[in-house]
């Protein structure tokens, strides 16, 4: 290719619409390797198959309080008014089994949460009962008639064995992880989290710890992205900054892609002199999926494959970089970790202030969400260039603004994207 033909590529990019882009990096992710963790390591990763009951539960018939187990059928003369006293023949606290079988004229005291003697269908609470001693034998007394089966939790009540417990793709939260100590699985299946190599490029960037100098600013999208692959469920690997030099750029993603399961870079996607992303995604070797999206901020946010592998070149302004890694390297995670749900969650909400910006191509503003006489608002954030960066922080959505010429008034109905975390105030 010559030279002239490699750049007026910069300039002819054909745009995609966004489903259309993440449907092109869907057909390309490959579902993640499974590992087995202990259970106290289990919390926030993704489960690699379904897993069913080995057994009912509860597996015994239990108490639902504390009281007295008794035949509800004893209680039947009760509803004429008749006062019923029964021989009180065993005591069961929580984790003991009676050797008692309870017959007519007997009663068990039992602890919430134990198990059922034999022959007994009924708890009655304790406070629904009286006591009395004869002849060194305690008796229960009760005046209510009882509905058989009260206060018992039967076998399998909450899961029958064989049932689904929880499906592959499930992140693992407390009740998820409640569900499996259960069902003693101490060893969990789950998938290996995406190893994700993180590039900045451009030559005004400085690290962290680096004082300011004229011109530069420090690498803070290294950092913002690290922090949303994880939230997405990869485990993210910063590497060090690759300054505006194409073969540099191109050897150490080369390097990358070997070691890593998606590499992600941010800067250098644009049409200027110094862009070197947008000119690695078009050599030889290198299957570009899309170099323009019809979106706002980061129309120039670019994916490629690299023997095999997923490679993200966002855009270096901090707002298009942090839209572009939601709407598209979020869900690469997401799906590589069989996610049941691999992108944003979409509500219908009011719109909280007037938007007057107009564009051809769709924008997704950062946003607040709020509550107002129990409707649901989003707020646009005040500033939402491209290049501000102060109110990701503030962002608890994405508006969905369709290309318009008129912009969109207070109060009519838009439809947002959630982002992970995000909060109703």
């Amino acid at each position: 290719m010559n030279q002239t033909a490699f750049n007026s590529g910069k300039f002819q990019r054909k745009a995609v619409q966004v489903k259309e882009a993440q449907n092109r990096i869907a057909s390309y992710v490959q579902q993640g390797i499974q590992e087995e963790v202990s259970l106290e390591q289990a919390h926030g990763r993704y489960l690699a198959m379904d897993l069913t009951a080995p057994h009912p539960y509860p597996r015994f018939r239990r108490s639902g309080m504390d009281g007295y187990a008794i035949l509800g059928s004893d209680t039947e003369v009760c509803s004429s008014g008749q006062e019923i006293w029964l021989r009180v023949v065993d005591e069961i606290p929580c984790g003991s089994v009676s050797d008692k079988r309870i017959e007519t004229g007997l009663a068990a005291r039992i602890m919430t949460g134990a198990q059922l003697p034999e022959g007994a269908d009924t708890v009655v609470m304790l406070e629904a009962t009286q006591l009395r001693e004869e002849d060194g034998q305690t008796y229960v007394g009760l005046k209510k008639r009882m509905e058989i089966g009260k206060n018992v939790t039967l076998i399998g009540h909450e899961i029958q064995q064989g049932q689904l417990l929880l499906s592959k793709g499930t992140c693992l939260g407390a009740g998820q992880i409640s569900i499996l100590a259960t069902f003693g699985v101490h060893r969990v299946p789950v998938y290996k989290k995406p190893r994700v190599a993180i590039f900045s490029t451009g030559s005004e960037l400085l690290t962290v710890d680096e004082p300011l100098q004229p011109g530069k600013i420090r690498n803070s999208n290294t950092y913002m992205l690290a922090s949303q692959i994880r939230e997405a469920g990869g485990e993210p690997f910063i590497l060090q900054a690759i300054h505006d030099d194409l073969d540099l750029a191109r050897t150490s993603v080369r390097e990358a892609i070997v070691s890593y399961d998606i590499v992600v870079t941010s800067g250098g996607v644009s049409v200027g002199d110094y862009d070197i992303m947008g000119d690695l995604v078009r050599q030889e070797g290198v299957n570009m999926l899309f170099n323009k999206v019809t979106m706002r901020p980061g129309s120039v946010t670019t994916a490629a494959v690299i023997d095999g592998k997923l490679l993200f070149a966002l855009s270096g302004n901090p707002g298009a970089c942090f839209v572009g890694c939601e709407l598209f390297v979020r869900p690469t995670i997401q799906m590589m970790l069989s996610s049941q749900q691999p992108y944003l969650q979409t509500w219908t909400v009011r719109l909280g202030a007037d938007y007057t910006k107009v564009n051809s191509f769709t924008r997704f503003v950062r946003s607040s969400l709020e509550i107002r006489d129990g409707q649901v608002y989003a707020i646009p954030a005040r500033v939402d260039e491209s290049s501000a960066m102060v109110t990701i922080k503030d962002s608890d959505c994405l508006i969905v603004v369709p290309p318009t010429t008129e912009g969109l008034c207070a109060g009519e109905e838009v439809r947002v994207l959630v982002l992970q975390g995000g909060q109703v105030k």
